[in-house]
């Protein structure tokens, strides 16, 4: 799409909004194609955008008006995160550097970024996974679901119960599509994860196959159940997904980590080891196992299959979640 309006006007003539503005900025800059790049950018660009509307941020709205010193501020941020458990270094990087493209795309220039995400944020990045992952034992698993119905957040407690039983992400999970699952589920006994997927990776072309046993099953019923009136998913039919995560999701995170969870990615993880475990017959490198200095072959068949079920085009990618492959 090209510019609405003159260069020089609000958001560098992309429109009103400043998260309508990154979108049509990057569409521009990767002439109508690279969808997935294009989503996974604009994806983090709303991260910001939200951040800068937030209690925390500038309250901005026009791209015009962000500088270095707002760019510093957002790193701080970001950091203050990281060390709080609410994103891994990883995550806050790659943000950083969607919004250097998006801040590109939208000036014309490279006038305002942040030189060296890696090096503003002072933290090193690592993808090993060293300690196991929280919410493995289905003990404390249940205590925390029990304290999330006493809170009357139901729906958060859905959301546990699948990223832990099929390692969805948290947006896959608030927007799966639960009628289908269920019909999935029994004729088939496996589920096809295509909503609210990373990067753009859904459709025929990528499917993504999980098996769904008594867990899974237990998981979708549930979330059936507490799903609004005439929804297909946990979102109310005229809420919004943004919204939804801002009012109800993040501060359910307080619960979570007083009965041991960092966060939603860590039942993700413990959904991995899981499955290491079935497939191989031994533990996961995390939790102590030795398959993969054994049997190399079997451990690498089962790293693959985890990276496909957990929507990742990459093998390695499994070390962030069950260990060690070496």
């Amino acid at each position: 799409m090209a510019l609405v309006g003159r260069r020089n006007g609000r958001n560098f003539g992309y429109g009103r909004q400043l998260s309508y503005a990154g979108r049509q900025a990057l569409e521009d800059l990767f002439a109508g194609g690279h969808f997935a790049t294009v989503k996974a950018h604009s994806d983090r660009w709303q991260a910001f955008v939200r951040w800068c509307r937030s209690v925390n941020g500038p309250g901005y709205n026009d791209a015009r008006q962000i500088d270095r010193e707002t760019l510093d501020d957002y790193v701080a941020y970001l950091r203050q995160q990281i060390h709080q458990g609410e994103l891994c270094i990883a995550t806050a990087q790659n943000r950083l550097s969607s919004v250097n493209r998006t801040l590109a795309a939208l000036r014309g220039d490279q006038d305002v970024q942040i030189v060296s995400p890696s090096q503003a944020l002072r933290l090193r990045r690592s993808t090993i996974r060293i300690n196991a992952p929280d919410g493995q034992e289905y003990q404390v698993l249940q205590r925390l679901l029990v304290t999330l119905m006493d809170q009357h957040q139901e729906r958060v407690a859905a959301i546990v119960l699948l990223a832990r039983a099929t390692g969805m992400r948290l947006r896959e999970a608030i927007l799966a599509n639960l009628p289908r699952l269920i019909r999935e589920a029994e004729k088939y006994g496996q589920i096809n994860v295509q909503e609210g997927t990373k990067g753009g990776r859904s459709g025929a072309r990528a499917p993504r196959w999980i098996a769904s046993g008594d867990e899974v099953k237990k998981a979708l019923q549930y979330a059936k159940a507490v799903a609004p009136r005439n929804s297909k998913n946990l979102l109310e039919p005229n809420e919004c997904y943004g919204h939804f995560l801002q009012k109800i999701v993040l501060p359910a995170r307080k619960t979570l980590q007083e009965h041991g969870v960092k966060g939603f990615h860590e039942l993700r993880a413990s959904y991995a080891c899981d499955r290491y475990q079935q497939i191989t017959g031994h533990l996961a490198p995390v939790n102590g196992g030795r398959c993969h200095k054994i049997n190399r072959e079997l451990d690498k068949e089962a790293r693959l299959k985890i990276a496909v079920e957990l929507g990742h085009k990459r093998i390695d990618i499994t070390t962030a979640y069950i260990g060690a492959k070496k």
